[in-house]
């Protein structure tokens, strides 16, 4: 393993947009279209219960019977999706609403089309052997991947304790790296999210300090676009929303076949996918035409959207407000099948 990089403050999500992938990072994920036919809708999506779904739709063919193309890409690296996005390089990605607040906020012209689910407990924030309280993270090194949702969480979770980002040794590190250091007893605590809480808690004495389910509605899981790919394509997109809930009943009607696909895809055994499952809130139709509406609690999602601006800004993860007057695109739960 190389060695850890030095305590840094690096720019967040807006970071690595449209300059840094320019140079055709993802280029594979850009396929010509055949003459005639519409080109694929390129989406992407990483590690995470609440986007493994996808993956039936592709097996099943579930695309093709709503009658869209599309390319699904994967990415080792949850943060290289988001970037794709940003880059052009993706028309939608499988992102958290606050990382999609972070985009915007620098720079990023995006829309919420979709709610695949809230974490309810899948996000975690876990100790070594020693350390039982938020409280005695103090000093200690905590590992996360810089700027995205866990990092999220981990400030979350400091702030309720009355510690700040200042009281602890933060290493910035992609997920799947800071697990296997946190493992290799290289840090204190690490911020991760399934499937990599299974990896972290495999560190003797380790304990989850507190998860998702301490913060209801602050994490939720969406399928993002483009604001141009949305209003030119509204009809793929239509479609594509529509084959999201199709492979949700799918998965209920065939729900042995449905976990051994996740779970392959996951990497992980279909008993320790079936774990994840009471961290992973998968919402309904009916749940997300909810969702979209105006209310004063983290159920609804321009509220969450406004309470997780002010926490970006405050601890620095967002450098400007973000304009969300446009950010939620209800039309296609509105009219989906």
């Amino acid at each position: 393993m190389t060695n850890l990089p030095a305590k840094k403050r690096r720019r967040t999500l807006s970071l690595l947009l449209l300059a840094t992938l320019g140079g055709g990072l993802l280029a594979s994920c850009q396929q010509p279209a055949e003459e005639g036919s519409a080109a694929p809708v390129r989406i992407g999506y990483s590690a995470w219960p609440g986007w493994f779904p996808w993956k039936v739709s592709e097996e099943k063919g579930l695309f093709e019977q709503a009658g869209v193309p599309v390319t699904l890409q994967w990415f080792d690296g949850y943060l290289d999706s988001i970037n794709a996005l940003n880059a052009g390089q993706l028309d939608c990605n499988s992102q958290t609403l606050g990382d999609t607040i972070s985009s915007v906020a620098g720079g990023a012209d995006l829309r919420v089309v979709l709610t695949n689910d809230n974490s309810t407990g899948n996000d975690q924030v876990i100790a070594a052997e020693g350390i039982s309280s938020v409280a005695d993270l103090k000093g200690k090194s905590v590992a996360a991947e810089e700027g995205t949702v866990d990092h999220y969480l981990l400030l979350l979770g400091l702030k309720e304790a009355g510690l700040s980002a200042e009281d602890i040794t933060f290493v910035p590190l992609e997920t799947g790296a800071a697990a296997a250091a946190f493992v290799a007893a290289k840090v204190d605590a690490v911020g991760v999210f399934a499937p990599f809480t299974t990896q972290a808690l495999k560190r003797s004495g380790s304990t989850t300090l507190f998860s998702s389910a301490d913060f209801p509605g602050a994490i939720s899981d969406h399928l993002v676009c483009r604001a141009e790919f949305v209003e030119k394509n509204p009809e793929q997109l239509q479609n594509v929303v529509n084959a999201w809930f199709a492979t949700l009943g799918e998965i209920k009607a065939q729900p042995e076949a449905s976990l051994a696909i996740m779970a392959e895809r996951a990497g992980v055994s279909e008993a320790e996918y079936t774990e994840y499952d009471a961290g992973t809130t998968i919402f309904s139709l009916e749940d997300n035409r909810k969702a979209f509406q105006p209310g004063d609690t983290m159920a609804s999602l321009p509220f969450a959207a406004e309470q997780i601006s002010v926490f970006l800004q405050e601890v620095g993860l967002a450098e400007t407000p973000p304009d969300l007057t446009k950010l939620f695109d209800s039309r296609f739960v509105e009219a989906a099948k």
